[in-house]
């Protein structure tokens, strides 16, 4: 999914990108709500209980990201933005242990040409807009200035990844988060 956010673009350093675990839902410009595939089918067997839920929010602020997970392991929250009080810089590499998960993130700054930054900045605008479990917004003014992400399930773990555009400075930041259930 592809919308314009209603929003002035004002998130515009990618040095001044912060991470924060644990964060409570921040207003939203955009949201996608989706329930992992295979987590609630109805069993062939009806002695046999259906797999737990996990649901996942991905958000759009106008400060950047954040997704919530759901689920009866427990609860996890990422955001990744431009929040105001906080100087921890954006961390190349995390790995936690939140409730029944085992988390890990990654980020890296590209700094590109003008364009380069045009061409990846379309090619990923694409690759978002069309997937069912994708939600990309851009800001008015700048069609190069976006927010894009991408939720992925892969055998028990749950991955996305994010893109932040900063074509003013030429830079893009990516991110890639999983959460994978703990034994």
């Amino acid at each position: 999914m592809l919308t314009t956010l209603q929003t002035a673009y004002t998130d515009t350093r990618a040095g001044d990108l912060a991470w924060c675990l644990g964060k409570d839902e921040l207003p939203a410009l955009a949201v996608l709500d989706r329930e992992l595939p295979g987590t609630a089918a109805v069993p062939a067997v009806p002695a046999v209980p259906a797999a737990p839920r996990v649901q996942v929010q991905l958000r759009l602020l106008g400060a950047s990201h954040q997704v919530i997970l759901d689920s009866p392991r427990g609860r996890c929250s990422e955001t990744v933005a431009c929040m105001p009080g906080s100087s921890a810089p954006l961390p190349f590499g995390v790995a936690r242990r939140i409730a029944g998960w085992d988390y890990e993130f990654a980020a890296r700054i590209e700094t590109l040409s003008r364009g380069c930054f045009a061409g990846r900045a379309q090619e990923l605008l694409a690759l978002v807009a069309d997937h069912p479990n994708g939600l990309a917004g851009t800001f008015p003014g700048d069609p190069l200035a976006f927010t894009a992400m991408l939720l992925q399930y892969r055998g028990g773990s749950v991955l996305w990844r994010t893109w932040h555009a900063y074509p003013q400075e030429g830079r893009l930041v990516a991110t890639r988060s999983t959460l994978s259930a703990h034994p």
